[in-house]
């Protein structure tokens, strides 16, 4: 009786070490490394920064903004950039890209 208990554990703890701990600590250092190389590639001047884009869309005249603004630009620009760099972080990832 004690054996099947045991074997039990032992197949339970193999489960949770193979299946859930595993994926975890992958997972986990695919987003660690993600997010840090965003960080490099912000500081190395590869991406544009807040102050960048804002001296950008300054230029844009009032009658261009009424359909940007009509199109939610302002809120779609973010999502498409954001997209674009994760697109090329994971693209250069040796295991996934």
């Amino acid at each position: 009786m004690f054996g099947i208990i045991l074997s039990a554990l032992n197949m339970a703890l193999a489960w949770l070490v193979r299946s859930v701990l595993v994926k975890f600590v992958a997972y986990f250092a695919l987003w660690f490394i993600t997010t840090e190389f965003i960080q490099v590639l912000q500081v190395a001047g590869v991406l544009p920064n807040a102050s960048s884009l804002t001296t950008v869309l300054g230029g844009v005249p009032a009658a261009v903004w009424y359909f940007l603004d009509l199109f939610a630009f302002s809120q779609g620009l973010p999502i498409v950039l954001a997209a674009v760099a994760t697109r090329f972080i994971i693209r250069r990832i040796p295991v996934i890209g």
